[in-house]
C-alpha cells in the first residue's frame, strides 16, 4: 500500500504590525492574511503542516502576537523562519511552544524538512552562517534514505530582477555545495519574492512563493509593485521524492469580499 503524501501549505511573507491596520505597500497586512487562511481553509483541513517562510512581520515585532494568533487557531504545526524584515530572537520568543517550531528540522513519513535562517540583521540580502551550512549538512547526512525539502527566506538562484536580485542569498554557492552533496534532496522553497517562481537545477525543484500581502513585479529592473493578489503554496511530498505543488491564489470573489471588508 502506497503511502499518503505529506501535505504542506506555505504562508509567507504577511508583514504584520502590531497596528492591526497596518499596511504594506497600501496593502493591510492583517485582513489580506485573514482572507488568505479563509481562501486556503481546505487545504490547510488537509495539511500535515504550514510552513512560514519568513518576514512575518514588517520590522515590528508588536507583530508577533498578533501572527500567534491567527496560526494558533489554525490546529496545525507551523513551522517558522525569519526573514529580513522579522527580529530573529524577538520571532523565537514569541513564537516558542506548540504548535509552532522556530528553525531546527521536522521528519515526517518518508521525508524531512529542514528549517534555514538565512536573515542578517539590519540587511535586505541574505546569508547563510557557516554554523547553518554545517547543520545543514550535519541533518542531510543523518538520514540519507528520507527525502528532503529545504525551507528558508531569501532566494537562491537569480529571478532576473535587477533590484531583487541585489537582496538574494549572497552565498548560494555555498548553499548548493551542501545540496549537491545529497542527493535525496528534491525541493527547496522560499519567500522574499512576494511572486511566483519555478525552475529545477539538478533535479532539485527551486520553488519561489507569493506573499499574503502586496506582490512584486516580475523581471522588474527597479522596484514595482503588481497588481496580483495574496497567495499561498500547496506541496505534497510522495514517498518515491516526487513534489507537486500548486500555488493558489485569492479568487476574484475572495477579492470582492476583502476589498468590502478593508473599505477599498
Amino acid at each position: 500500500m502506497t503511502p499518503n503524501p505529506v501535505k504542506l501549505v506555505q504562508i509567507t511573507d504577511t508583514h504584520l504590525f502590531a497596528d492591526a491596520a497596518g499596511r504594506l505597500r497600501n496593502v493591510p497586512s492583517l485582513p489580506a492574511l485573514e482572507a488568505t487562511l479563509a481562501a486556503a481553509a481546505d487545504d490547510i483541513r488537509g495539511a500535515d503542516a504550514i510552513l512560514a517562510t519568513g518576514d512575518l512581520v514588517q520590522d515590528d515585532p508588536g507583530g508577533y502576537p498578533t501572527f500567534r494568533r491567527a496560526f494558533a487557531a489554525l490546529g496545525k504545526p507551523v513551522l517558522c523562519i525569519p526573514g529580513n524584515h522579522d527580529d530573529a530572537p524577538a520571532l523565537a520568543a514569541g513564537l516558542s511552544g506548540a504548535p509552532f517550531q522556530v528553525g531546527g528540522h521536522v521528519d515526517f513519513p518518508g521525508w524531512r524538512v529542514v528549517l534555514l535562517d538565512s536573515s542578517v540583521p539590519r540587511r535586505a540580502a541574505g546569508h547563510l552562517a557557516e554554523a547553518e551550512l554545517n547543520r545543514l549538512d550535519a541533518t542531510l547526512a543523518a538520514t540519507p534514505d528520507r527525502h528532503a525539502l529545504i525551507a528558508l527566506h531569501h532566494h537562491p538562484v537569480a529571478m532576473q530582477s535587477e533590484w531583487l536580485d541585489s537582496v538574494a542569498l549572497e552565498n548560494a554557492d555555498d548553499f548548493f555545495q551542501v545540496l549537491d552533496r545529497h542527493p535525496q534532496v528534491h525541493a527547496v522553497v522560499f519567500g522574499h519574492v512576494h511572486q511566483a517562481f519555478e525552475a529545477v537545477r539538478r533535479r532539485v525543484r527551486i520553488l519561489g512563493t507569493p506573499s499574503t500581502c502586496a506582490q512584486f513585479l516580475p523581471r522588474a529592473r527597479t522596484f514595482a509593485v503588481d497588481s496580483l493578489p495574496p497567495a499561498w503554496r500547496t506541496l505534497e511530498l510522495h514517498a518515491d521524492g516526487r513534489v507537486v505543488t500548486d500555488v493558489a491564489w485569492l479568487s476574484d470573489a475572495d477579492r470582492r469580499r476583502f476589498a468590502a471588508a478593508v473599505g477599498s
